[in-house]
Parts: C-alpha cells; sequence; structure tokens
C-alpha cells in the first residue's frame, strides 16, 4: 500500500529579512511541501529599503525564480518606526557577503500582491506566513475584507505568551505595530502564533551549525556565515549561548504540524499599557471556547525542525550567483 505526498501548501511569505526570514526563505523554497507563491516585505528588522534589497538578496542566493516580490508598507500603521539594528546590524542582515539581485521587484504595492494573489486561488488554499510586524497584513484585510474567509489560516511569528524582548512582556515584531497585530488576531480566521516561547527552543546550537557546514553548498555556507553573526548579537544582547532562529519555526509548522505542538487558546494585544504595550495576552484560564480561531505555539520537536531546514538547504544545492556586492 503506497501513501501519496500531502500536496504542498501555497503560502505568501510576509518578511522583513533579517537573519531568520532568510532562513526562513530558504526553507520555504527547498521544502517540496511548501509552493511559494510570493515574498512581500515590511519595515521592521530594517527599514523598507533595506529589508527589500535583503529579500531579493536571498531569493538569488537561493535561487528563487518565478516567484514575485514586493516591498510593502515603510512604517507601522499608527507609531514611528522602530528597527533592530542591534540584533540585525546596519544592513539588517550584516555577516555574509550578499551578491547583487538578480530579481526584479513586482511593481506593486505588497498589500496589493497579497489581495491579488489569494483572490486568485481558491478558498482554504493560501496561507499567510507573517515573520516581520504585522503591517502589510492589516491593512490587505482592511482594503479587501473578502481575503479573511479564502485564507485558509494565518501562522504568524510573533508574540509570546510568557516571554517578551522588545520590552519586559512585548516581543518586536508585535510591539512595534501593535494596532495591526490587534486586527489581524481579531479576524476570525485561524491565526496561530508562534512566539518566543515556541521559538527560543529552536536554537542554532554548534552541533546544528556542524550539519549546516558539512552541505558544503554556496547557500549552507550563506546560513552558517549568518549564524555566526546572529549568534554573537544574541550572545552580547540578551545571554544566548546559541541563537534562537525565530521565523522558520512559523513555515515549519505549515510543512509539518507534528514538529510544533499548539494549543487553543483566546489572545489579545494590548493597545494602552504603559508596561504592557505590545503583549500578546493569552488567556489559559480554561479550555477554549469551540469558536476560538486562534492557537499558539507551545513545544518543537528541536531536531526535527532542523532536519527540515537542513533538508531544505540540501534540496536547493549549489545556485550560481553573480559577482558580490559590497555591503
Amino acid at each position: 500500500m503506497t501513501h501519496e505526498a500531502p500536496a504542498p501548501r501555497k503560502i505568501i511569505l510576509d518578511c522583513d529579512p533579517g537573519h531568520d526570514d532568510a532562513v526562513a526563505m530558504l526553507l520555504a523554497h527547498g521544502s517540496p511541501l511548501i509552493d511559494l507563491l510570493a515574498v512581500t516585505t515590511v519595515a521592521g528588522n530594517q527599514t523598507l529599503d533595506k529589508v527589500t534589497a535583503n529579500a531579493l538578496a536571498v531569493g538569488t542566493i537561493a535561487g528563487i525564480t518565478g516567484v514575485p516580490f514586493a516591498a510593502g508598507c515603510a512604517r507601522p500603521l499608527v507609531r514611528d518606526i522602530e528597527t533592530a539594528g542591534d540584533v540585525h546590524g546596519d544592513s539588517g542582515m550584516d555577516g555574509p557577503s550578499q551578491p547583487e539581485p538578480n530579481i526584479e521587484l513586482d511593481p506593486r504595492h505588497a498589500v496589493d500582491l497579497i489581495i491579488d494573489t489569494i483572490m486568485a486561488h481558491e478558498p482554504g488554499e493560501v496561507t499567510l506566513v507573517p515573520t516581520g510586524a504585522l503591517t502589510n497584513i492589516a491593512l490587505a484585510v482592511r482594503k479587501e475584507p473578502r481575503i479573511v474567509q479564502r485564507v485558509r489560516e494565518v501562522v504568524l511569528m510573533g508574540g509570546g505568551y510568557h516571554v517578551g524582548n522588545w520590552s519586559a512582556v512585548a516581543e518586536f515584531n508585535i510591539k512595534i505595530d501593535p494596532e495591526a497585530a490587534h486586527i489581524v488576531f481579531n479576524e476570525p480566521w485561524p491565526v496561530v502564533m508562534v512566539g518566543l516561547d515556541l521559538t527560543h527552543q529552536a536554537l542554532a546550537t554548534e552541533q546544528v551549525v556542524e550539519r549546516i557546514e558539512q552541505i558544503g553548498t554556496g547557500p549552507a555556507r550563506f546560513v552558517r556565515e549568518l549564524m555566526d553573526f546572529f549568534a554573537q548579537a544574541y550572545r552580547d544582547n540578551q545571554g544566548f549561548d546559541a541563537p534562537p532562529v525565530h521565523d522558520p519555526c512559523a513555515v515549519a509548522y505549515v510543512i509539518d504540524p507534528n514538529v510544533v505542538r499548539t494549543v487553543k487558546a483566546p489572545v489579545s494585544v494590548e493597545l494602552r499599557g504603559d508596561l504592557t504595550l505590545g503583549m500578546t495576552v493569552v488567556d489559559f484560564r480554561a479550555p477554549a471556547a469551540d469558536d476560538c480561531h486562534t492557537s499558539v505555539a507551545v513545544d518543537l520537536d528541536h531536531a526535527g525542525f532542523w532536519n527540515l531546514v537542513i533538508d531544505a538547504l540540501e534540496r536547493i544545492g549549489d545556485v550560481e550567483l553573480p559577482q558580490p556586492a559590497s555591503r
């Protein structure tokens, strides 16, 4: 008896590369269980121009073709822009040298590309995977509310039910645009919050980095160099022995939900607290109601997760690149 492999899941990756966003993009491209429909960018880890340039560079390194890339919102809905240069460097992806991109940006705004892509597919086909601020997703919902009923689910990297990093209780992606997060969490589509409680389990240990090194390809060397910079930043800023690689956890959940265990629970985003702005408040006091549409990630299969990343890198193989540009 033969078992057919599941059909690849169609996703839009909305990101702000970013070291871990880069790994998320490589995982999405390299996994045979993901059909990457579009890559969109949003200001966050660095300014929109920088993260968009980084996304195009990663697409070039990975050999991504036939996938539209579009730039989105340059600032949060209401608040002033905040970036994370102390974690990701001045370029947003410091460490490795980067090639001149051979990918042209789609002329559409990211919000329009997201809407167009969802509306062009059957209901339930497209999964949104935002790994940065939720500005683009919130604006897409406001511009075209019909996407809510068509999206299969929103699997986002952001938040935390016990852990913060941009404040004592709030995670960066949510805190820099909490109004956008409020919109996304409160729409009735299924939302899976892959937050810091989960992603802090996704450590790029020495053993993991050694396995990536042994692949021996250009994309694998790029990831190793990303991890070298990221590891030092996390040692300096947050005292981690090995860096947590947040964003690919959301992609990994879409590939294989057994790798990321989730619990259904109501989630609210704090918009008014002086000390708690951007906190994702998760109510575990009782079993979630049947109509609860939000879930939070709690446990990671560390080995299974890194096996997915390494398999994707091996499948990508070596990619012929333009000459590196000085950064």
